[in-house]
Formats: structure tokens, C-alpha cells, sequence
């Protein structure tokens, strides 16, 4: 909780030290008993035991939490080709069981990293389609707790994939999957908000808006969450 404090070389030196302990083969019973133990305890798995917040998106596509082992084998079973993890970093015994129970069940395991706190990158909006091209389906995508960059790509995925309207993707991003839109990850709603006024309104395509319009900066000077929500979603909830 005091990462924060920390300077920045400090930080950089104890994530790579994560990452180094992490993204690596499970070794034995012991290595595997750690990295279940970190992704109960550290990584808040206990939580996704008993919820892991499962939705269908189409016919083709789910969204959910950080899956378990076990939950990776329910996935298989019921034709899941895919898994897409949104997370990124590689930092925690999550990754690294995530990661063996797909290469032994024969599931291609893809990352498509995003960030549910700040202004989505460009470079990563313009590469959706080709990625949603090449990946084979049915398919699961997954965050941590799959309420807020789980949300935002489902709905970015019905956008520049299905061509859905901006109002029926951006329904992925609702308190019913265990998102707020007033704390910080309220970003990605008003992501979708300023393309309303700045491309719909003006007849301008999605990607041609992204590619030729959109300031990243910009909406992220902008933007102002709510204290309250913020803390419930980040001190409380705990989530990334």
C-alpha cells in the first residue's frame, strides 16, 4: 500500500523482481503451492473462487475475472479456444498457473494489454480489429476482477468487430458487471462519451476518430473522478 512512496526506480527494480519470480514454468508441487498462494492472497483470487463475474458478449465471445486453474478446465469444456488477458505484467502467480493450465489444455493464450485508469493509447484502439481478426474463437477475455477493462474491450470489441453502436457496446461498462463509472475507471465511459460529441455527432467513423481526432492527453486532463467512488474502488475493492 505504500508502493507509492517509493521512488521510482524502486518500483521499476521490485516489479521487474516480480516479473522475474512469475513469468517462468511452474517447478514442482512447492512452486505451484506459491504461486495458488499468491494468487489467493495477493492477487485476491480467494474472491474470484466463488464469483468470477462471467458474462457472454455474443455467441463468440465471454468476459469474466482472473480465471483459476480449475475455472480453465470449465472454459475448455465448454469449446473455449481463447483465453485474452487484458492484464499485463506478468507479475503474480495468476499469470504463471494461468499460463501452464492452457498449455496443458491445448488453449492459445493471447494478451491484449489495456488500462482501466487511464485514457485508452491509440496505438492499441487501432489494433483492435486486426487482433479480434486473427484470434480463434469461441473466446474468453479476462482483467482481474472483469468489471472495468473487461467491460471497455467487450466493448470495443462490438464496435470495430461487430459493428455495434456506441450505446449498445458501452453497455459492457455498467454497475452490473461491477463497474463505476465516478471512480477513476470512469475514464473509459467518458472515452465513449467524447467520441459521441466529437465523432458521432459529427458523422465521423470510430477508428477514423481515433486515428485522426482523438487526444489521449486531452481526456485524460479532463477527466475528474469521484473522491468516494475512488476510494471504495481502489482502497476498498482493491481492484487494479
Amino acid at each position: 500500500m505504500f508502493n507509492r512512496f517509493l521512488k521510482p526506480e524502486i518500483r521499476y527494480a521490485r516489479r521487474m523482481a516480480r516479473i522475474a519470480r512469475w513469468d517462468r514454468p511452474v517447478e514442482g508441487l512447492a512452486g505451484r503451492l506459491r504461486a495458488w498462494a499468491h494468487m489467493l492472497v495477493a492477487d485476491h483470487g480467494v474472491f474470484r473462487l466463488f464469483y468470477l463475474n462471467k458474462h457472454r458478449v455474443t455467441d463468440r465471445l465471454w468476459r469474466s475475472a482472473q480465471p483459476a486453474p480449475h475455472q480453465i478446465a470449465v472454459l475448455k469444456a465448454e469449446g473455449v479456444r481463447t483465453i485474452i488477458n487484458l492484464r499485463g505484467g506478468r507479475e503474480h502467480g495468476s499469470w504463471q498457473l494461468q499460463k501452464d493450465a492452457c498449455e496443458r489444455l491445448g488453449i492459445h493464450l493471447e494478451e491484449f494489454v489495456v488500462r482501466s485508469r487511464g485514457a485508452p493509447d491509440r496505438e492499441t484502439l487501432l489494433s483492435a480489429k486486426e487482433f479480434f481478426d486473427k484470434i480463434e474463437y469461441p473466446a474468453v477475455l479476462h482483467c482481474k476482477s472483469g468489471a472495468d477493462r473487461a467491460g471497455f474491450v467487450a466493448a470495443l470489441y462490438l464496435i470495430v468487430y461487430e459493428g455495434k453502436s456506441i450505446d449498445e457496446a458501452q453497455r459492457q461498462l455498467s454497475m452490473r458487471f461491477g463497474h463505476f463509472r465516478f471512480s477513476k475507471t470512469g475514464i473509459l465511459d467518458e472515452f465513449f462519451d467524447l467520441y459521441r460529441r466529437e465523432g458521432e455527432a459529427k458523422g465521423i467513423p470510430f477508428l477514423t476518430w481515433i486515428e485522426t481526432r482523438y487526444d489521449a492527453e486531452t481526456l485524460e486532463r479532463n477527466f475528474r473522478p469521484s473522491f468516494w467512488s475512488s476510494l471504495l474502488v481502489d482502497r476498498i475493492m482493491r481492484r487494479e
